[in-house]
């Protein structure tokens, strides 16, 4: 499937033979006395002209639209031009039609013109015509007629506040991401912002983390060993983090038309507020206690002290109260809840933040697991510890409670939609629900959708938020899902892969935030390095094919490479070091030498490997995240002055097989967390390189950028990995076995030249 022009997939879309040619004769302009949401709208435009294409507009002020210039205009149909426009051309653009959150886009040679049912319509027809610049990379605008609106109203992504160093990432994410492919909501786990009340919840939080991070723990233990719920600790990276940044970053959000809805868990997961407080704890003696005792009043007025601070700082609408994996604690341990019903204790905690928070006007989410016997069982759960005691733990809450009890106007997270009989369960109930861990695979989606009540879906990311964790693991599940919640134009999960194969490019440059060479109009030129060949194009080592691999010139977008003519390299093609695993490799375990002797603005690097490695989720592996998915090999990378610098190879994070797509690199675990992300390759592109159309034969474009500008690079060398331990998938600790031995292949290396410097005359 080829990328859409826009993504999601507009509702309506017409594509005329009328570009836009954009240059600096062009005009935005805006009525007199704009709104400020429309002026806002020519800024960003501005913005992004001036910063990715070099081209400098201004805003000007107008009664009319011009016929004999070029001019953009943008607003709500309560702007007057939107508004004569839309008379003029016949156009129905009301409050109602697109509706909420719906915009026209329309481009022809003279004129772009945008205009929403509201601000966000008009916001969101903006980040269509962003990313319509960006498919002719700034020098025209595709002719097109668009007609959009949501297919859903709650279009979110779930994720831990970020850590001081990750902040200015999180804003690239909600501003060229977020925004950008039309979410509008954003859900964030804060249980580390800085509190002045009880600043001993911050001292407790930091020992925790530490505790955490020094043992390589992911998850602690009960007292005689009994399953805790997830640690969450690398929520803000470990640190406290300040709330002038929570304001901060409330305020973007909310600029970008994101609603900020904090998730701040309660009853469970709740290390960061018993760490200096044991004596609210539901498990007496536990050194790290996660579940507090819902039967001490003493618990609420530290809660709610905490709750206000929160409050005050973001101003939300909704509060997500967590209540999910209520198992910390074993039953009948507590003195105060030991002869009371459990699921009278959930529904009178919930009753309590539910109370608290609706007297202050504000909504309530939850998750919604306990809320069934169907998902957690019915009456209290035998548990083994891991020293092998025996304990009960709560079931799901009993039917009639539930129906009773538990009030209906919160909104309750579905993570367990991968049956349909519990969504309709929770119909029955009475409540309003979203695809919690939300990903693309759902199936059925187009029928399910319509017999229950459904507000929307959220995506979950379960780790740092950092570039790396949503970089190599979700980037397929947050694309898929925005087209999901938007558009009725439903994607084909084996045809996503594609798609994001092609928007990756530039959703890279824009979440990194710095600098790419090759994308900023530099030389860019082939190295031989085929002296160094040692791969024969009919290897069948690991049952690779590389019978039909491409020789000569081969380019995509301003990278440029060389492939050497099999037959003039003795039958060699590629470079290839193994890396040994499971198994014994026959290859070179290194190649050294390989000739630069040049200051270069960066290498780009020809790769693939010889089969499928892991790239397990990031929180498989919290201490140390790099190691999540597997490390194939490196290169060196060695200076005139002998300084080296490593380049880690690895899986999914910057290579991906020769053959790569198809059904081996689909997520089958639908409507469960924990599946390998195996579709794309983050920070490496992939480039046909067979010669024959239908053959899968790609290899991957890396670029690594020089951080030692004016130092020659005298060559590189290459490794492979040797006996690397592999991530496994584990919830409760970090698991790993050896890797199953492999290859990288290295067709090719091209280099970034630096700019001649202007030499007067």
């Amino acid at each position: 499937m080829e990328k859409p022009l826009i993504f999601p997939i507009p509702q309506q879309m017409q594509v005329t033979d009328n570009p836009f040619v954009l240059d600096e004769s062009v005009m935005i302009i805006v009525p007199a006395k704009a709104s400020e949401k429309d002026i806002s709208l020519a800024h960003a435009l501005i913005r992004e002209l001036n910063d990715k294409y070099g081209i400098a507009l201004k805003v000007e002020t107008r009664s009319d639209i011009p016929a004999d210039k070029k001019v953009v205009v943008m607003g709500t149909i309560d702007n007057p031009l939107i508004k004569k426009y839309c008379s003029d051309k016949n156009l129905n653009l009301t409050k109602k039609s697109p509706g909420t959150e719906g915009y026209i886009l329309e481009v022809n040679s003279n004129t772009i013109v945008v205009g929403g049912s509201d601000d966000a319509g008009a916001f969101y027809g903006l980040q269509s015509l962003r990313q319509l610049i960006q498919s002719r990379n700034g020098m025209k605008v595709q002719g097109v007629k668009v007609k959009d609106w949501p297919a859903l109203p709650f279009r979110a992504i779930r994720m831990y506040v970020p850590g001081p160093e990750n902040m200015a990432f999180l804003k690239r994410f909600i501003r060229d991401f977020m925004a950008l492919y039309k979410y509008n909501k954003i859900i964030i786990e804060l249980n580390c912002m800085r509190l002045d009340k009880h600043p001993e919840v911050n001292t407790g939080w930091q020992e925790f983390v530490k505790y955490m991070q020094y043992s390589r723990s992911n998850s602690t233990e009960g007292v005689h060993g009994e399953e805790k719920n997830s640690s969450h600790y690398d929520a803000g990276d470990g640190f406290i983090i300040e709330k002038q940044d929570v304001r901060d970053l409330v305020k973007f959000a909310n600029e970008n038309f994101l609603e900020v809805i904090p998730e701040i868990p309660s009853l469970t997961h709740a290390y960061y507020l018993l760490t200096n407080h044991h004596e609210l704890a539901e498990y007496p003696g536990d050194k790290w206690p996660d579940t507090y005792c819902p039967s001490n009043p003493k618990t609420y007025d530290l809660l709610f002290d905490v709750y206000e601070e929160y409050l005050d700082v973001i101003q939300p609408k909704m509060v997500h109260i967590g209540h999910d994996e209520w198992w910390g604690a074993p039953l009948g341990v507590c003195l105060l809840c030991r002869n009371k019903d459990y699921s009278n204790l959930y529904a009178g905690d919930v009753n309590k933040l539910h109370d608290y928070l609706t007297k202050r006007g504000i909504k309530l989410a939850m998750w919604g697991d306990f809320l069934l016997e169907s998902v957690r069982g019915k009456g209290p759960q035998q548990r083994t510890s891991s020293i092998g005691g025996k304990y009960l733990s709560p079931g799901g809450l009993r039917p009639e409670v539930v129906k009773q009890s538990i009030p209906k106007d919160i909104l309750i997270f579905n993570w367990f939609w991968i049956d349909e009989n519990k969504e309709m369960e929770l119909k029955k109930f009475g409540f309003k629900q979203l695809y919690g861990n939300f990903t693309p695979n759902i199936g059925n989606w187009n029928e399910r959708i319509k017999k229950i009540d459904l507000a929307g879906g959220a995506p979950s990311s379960w780790t740092s938020t950092n570039e790396f964790n949503f970089g190599k693991d979700l980037m397929l599940d947050f694309l898929g899902c925005a087209n999901l919640l938007w558009s009725s134009h439903t994607i084909k999960q084996i045809d996503q892969p594609a798609i994001v194969w092609e928007l990756m490019p530039s959703i890279r440059a824009n979440l990194k935030g710095t600098r790419i060479p090759s994308e900023d109009q530099n030389t860019v030129e082939p190295i031989d390095i085929s002296s160094h060949f040692n791969l024969a194009k009919d290897s069948k080592l690991f049952d690779m094919n590389l019978s039909n691999i491409k020789s000569g010139a081969l380019q995509n977008g301003p990278k440029l490479f060389q492939l050497s003519n099999a037959t003039e390299a003795s039958g060699k093609c590629a470079i290839a070091v193994g890396a040994e695993g499971k198994e014994k490799n026959t290859l070179p375990n290194n190649v050294i030498g390989i000739p630069i002797n040049e200051d270069v603005s960066s290498l780009i690097f020809l790769h693939a490997c010889a089969r499928p490695a892991g790239n397990q989720k990031a929180y498989f592996n919290i201490p140390n995240t790099f190691d999540s998915p597997d490390l194939l090999g490196w290169y060196e990378i060695v200076y005139e002055d002998g300084f080296k610098e490593t380049v880690p190879v690895q899986y999914g994070v910057n290579i991906l097989e020769w053959n790569p797509g198809g059904q081996k690199s689909l997520d089958t675990l639908v409507g469960e967390t924990g599946a390998p992300q195996k579709a794309y390759s983050y920070e490496a592109d992939p480039i046909r390189c067979s010669t024959q159309p239908a053959d899968s034969l790609a290899f991957f474009a890396f670029e690594w950028v020089n951080k030692r500008f004016g130092k020659a690079i005298k060559e590189v060398n290459m490794y492979g990995s040797n006996h690397y331990q592999a991530l496994q998938q584990d919830y409760g600790k970090v698991v790993t076995k050896p890797m199953e031995s492999n290859a990288i292949l290295l067709a090719a290396i091209s280099k970034v030249k630096k700019r001649e410097v202007y030499k007067p005359k």
